[in-house]
């Protein structure tokens, strides 16, 4: 009896080995970082000039620039409560470390022609009927 207890132990192991030592079907693509954003009563069109205006041009620069592939605002179109009514997504093929950051966001004040307090308080003003729900970075995964 103990050998056919060692015996399908082993086939057990003999069995499970192979499972352990495939490899991922999955490769990393690029990163998508998604923003809901909740806008208040009123002041939608508020909101959209300044996406199509100082947003769009940031975002069209850093395309330029190589920083990120592709950006797109979508609307939610069916929103329940408590969800955004916008998600701006952005998408890019790797994330800036420190000195890299630092140099992109020196790169995008002289663009705009900004500086950072400048660039802060628009966003103050904006988060006056503005409010972001949050933002979620994701990476897509694609089959070998």
């Amino acid at each position: 009896m103990k050998i056919m207890i060692y015996a399908a132990a082993a086939l057990g192991l003999a069995l499970a080995t192979p499972a352990v030592a495939q490899n991922s079907p999955f490769i990393g693509g690029d990163y998508v970082e998604v923003t809901g954003v909740s806008i208040d009563d009123g002041h939608g069109l508020d909101y959209a000039q300044f996406l199509a205006g100082y947003y769009r041009a940031q975002e069209e620069y850093a395309k330029s620039q190589g920083w990120q592939t592709s950006f797109e605002i979508l609307s939610n179109v069916d929103k329940r409560k408590g969800e955004p009514d916008l998600y701006l997504i952005r998408r890019f093929k790797s994330r800036a470390d420190g000195p890299e950051g630092e140099r992109r966001s020196a790169m995008i004040r002289e663009h705009v022609k900004q500086s950072d307090s400048q660039m802060e308080a628009a966003s103050g003003d904006r988060a006056k009927y503005r409010h972001i729900d949050g933002t979620q970075l994701l990476q897509v995964l694609n089959f070998r």
